[in-house]
């Protein structure tokens, strides 16, 4: 099984380890990286990085599940669970079947910046191993759609 995953979103790509959260930053979720999204162009559509069906929806954080199977995590920001869904618009359902670049959430980097939490967004591939992921894009900037890394089973 193998994945190719699209950028949810434009930014500057950096690798996991310098996110400022140790769940992520330690790959204990799964081997990933990060956006540190785009803040020239006002609120973001955060849109599918892979095709498949979401299996959870948070306004904060989203998973989906890939129809080959393997799960993506796209978390929008850091603690940004603690703003209860504030700042965030959810423009899909949970359980809904998506495509790769469907729009999923939609948010504003900048009013995030505000709150004093991080924007910094990790896309990871759920129960992976810890560097099983391409990081060939980290230090490049995406625009959404680009591809983002290539994730294959052990």
């Amino acid at each position: 099984m193998s994945l190719s995953v699209q950028a949810p979103l434009p930014g500057r790509v950096l690798a996991l380890a310098d996110v400022p959260d140790p769940v992520f930053a330690g790959q204990m979720v799964g081997s990933g990286v990060a956006i540190e999204p785009a803040r020239d162009r006002g609120a973001l559509d955060v849109l599918a990085p892979i095709s498949g069906k979401i299996l959870k929806l948070h306004p904060h954080a989203f998973v989906i599940l890939g129809s080959a199977g393997g799960g993506v995590l796209v978390h929008l920001g850091i603690d940004t669970v603690k703003l209860k869904g504030e700042g965030f618009t959810l423009l899909a359902a949970e359980g809904d079947e998506v495509d790769a670049g469907d729009p999923v959430v939609r948010f504003d980097p900048t009013e995030i910046d505000g709150t004093g939490y991080s924007a910094i967004c990790p896309i990871v591939v759920m129960d992976s191993t810890p560097d099983s992921v391409s990081t060939d894009t980290v230090g490049s900037d995406v625009s959404t759609g680009d591809a983002l890394f290539d994730w294959t089973a052990p």
